[in-house]
């Protein structure tokens, strides 16, 4: 039986704001992003999220982004490498201290938005982002874009790198995703976005926004958590993944 991962974006209100739909999504997802309080989620969100991870037995990704919570993560800014892996370490360390008081083990770091987005395409940062991750536990994994530099910075920094297509977003000819600011940059039909997901898989083709195919690799899927069609969509998903005789499971640590 083919078996891949599902990782959600989680972990995300703030105080009193109630961002995303974390407790249906983690009943059909395999890993979750936790945001670590730079672009969402709180002390109070973040220990409430790992707690639920460990009950629901799903994986638990530290997601670090960028200082922007108005921005919510997703704007550009121009930082060095260095305060990069800066904030990627704090960030790591900061849901590390939930985690062991908990009683559970981390097990990926996924960037965040446009640190995502930046990393990318700008190997510099990758090579940062890499470094902060191998320097605090060399056995997690990093969960980056398929194809891009984040990708082959993990694997030149000795780290499992988990090559990540989204079920929800849709992709440029050069393999990046169409910035959410164009016109159909995410699928808010359920059956799209399974349709998109099973082609991944079956073929290693998807779809560009310019209507041309173009191949991709994919170890696990992201559904954010943030839509109001999030939960939906992941059941849909799921069943089909079901009907079709895929698994859904977490990847292993090395």
């Amino acid at each position: 039986m083919r078996t891949i991962d599902l990782n959600g974006d989680l972990g995300e209100s703030f105080g009193v704001y109630r961002i995303g739909q974390d407790e249906a999504l983690l009943d059909q997802i395999s890993s979750a992003n936790i945001a670590c309080g730079y672009h969402a989620g709180d002390p109070a969100v973040m220990r409430r999220t790992v707690k639920l991870c460990l009950e629901k037995g799903v994986a638990i990704g530290a997601h670090p982004g960028l200082p922007d919570l108005a921005g919510f993560g997703r704007r550009m800014m121009r930082i060095t490498p260095e305060e990069a892996h800066d904030m990627v370490l704090y960030q790591i360390g900061a849901l590390q201290a939930f985690v062991r008081a908990e009683g559970g083990r981390m097990q990926h770091v996924k960037p965040h938005g446009a640190l995502y987005n930046m990393a990318a395409t700008d190997r510099r940062l990758a090579d940062a982002i890499a470094q902060a991750v191998s320097r605090f536990d060399p056995q997690l994994m990093l969960y980056g874009l398929s194809g891009s530099e984040l990708i082959r910075a993990a694997e030149a920094a000795g780290l499992r790198a988990v090559a990540e297509a989204f079920a929800d977003r849709t992709y440029r000819a050069d393999g990046t995703l169409t910035p959410r600011d164009e016109p159909g940059a995410v699928l808010h039909d359920a059956g799209a976005a399974a349709e998109q997901v099973l082609r991944i898989i079956h073929e290693g083709k998807v779809a560009t926004a310019a209507g041309a195919d173009m191949a991709l690799h994919a170890d696990t899927f992201c559904v954010h958590g943030d839509g109001p069609e999030a939960a939906a969509l992941v059941a849909r998903l799921r069943a089909e993944m079901k009907r079709e005789g895929i698994a859904v499971n977490a990847p292993s640590r090395m």
